[in-house]
């Protein structure tokens, strides 16, 4: 399912999946084609943090896991 809406993104758009960390780490693991038995070795995810995917020549790539900072300053109205 994911993948199926990764490829209707135009140009380099962004997907983003919210879900249990069990359910995550699966997906990543498929993504990446690991072995179900090394999908342990992704480490689980804190709470309100997320992993970034990228897809490059040979296929998808783990670019950050458990990210939990933004890289730049997000601004709200009252900024």
């Amino acid at each position: 399912m994911v993948l199926r809406h990764a490829e209707k993104l135009a140009g380099e758009g962004t997907l983003v999946v919210v879900s249990h960390g069990g359910t995550i780490r699966t997906t990543i693991g498929r993504l990446l084609a690991l072995e179900p038995h090394s999908w342990e070795s992704l480490g689980g995810l804190t709470n309100c943090c997320w992993s970034v995917l990228g897809e490059g020549a040979r296929g998808w790539r783990l670019l950050e896991h458990n990210a939990g900072t933004l890289p730049e300053p997000v601004l709200g109205d009252d900024d």
